[in-house]
């Protein structure tokens, strides 16, 4: 995995600058939906859509939304390839307001995400599964932060990206 203690991350490029901006913009149009439980997962695989242990990281890229239940505000999470290291993912995340860079990879369906609001200290640690019939478009697992309590979440992409 690119970590973000180990490795510096390099300075946002561009490309990265104008879609944090639009993370940003999709992250205040998100719909209030912490309050409802989140759905269960999609029970059969579309025709076509691959196990989740087939599916490279280069699927995950694109905007999602992030939802940790009842009471917490949702996340918006914007995952691009990693431009330093080949099969891994890097990006930004959107928490009330506050942006955050991220770090993660996509292992045989296992994805591990590290989310840091300064690019040095890992702040929380998100481990999930690929929902099995989701064409790669859920993931559910454990935010775990530095410190506190770990949370469930649901991950689900936003559009076609």
């Amino acid at each position: 995995m690119a970590m973000i203690s180990r490795v510096p991350l390099p300075g946002p490029s561009a490309a990265t600058r104008r879609a944090a901006a639009v993370l940003l913009a999709c992250a205040c149009a998100l719909p209030a939906r912490a309050q409802q439980p989140p759905a269960a997962p999609a029970a059969a695989a579309p025709a076509g859509c691959p196990a989740p242990q087939d599916l490279p990281p280069a699927a995950l890229v694109g905007l999602w939304h992030a939802e940790f239940g009842r009471g917490q505000p949702p996340v918006a999470l914007l995952l691009e390839l990693h431009a330093e290291h080949a099969g891994s993912l890097a990006g930004a995340l959107v928490r009330d307001g506050a942006r955050s860079r991220v770090a993660a990879d996509l292992d045989d369906g296992a994805f591990t995400l590290e989310e840091s609001p300064d690019g040095q200290r890992i702040a929380a640690t998100w481990l999930g599964e690929l929902v099995a019939g989701s064409c790669g478009r859920e993931i559910r697992g454990e935010w775990r932060p530095r410190e506190g309590a770990a949370r469930s979440f649901v991950l689900r992409r936003v559009g076609n990206w």
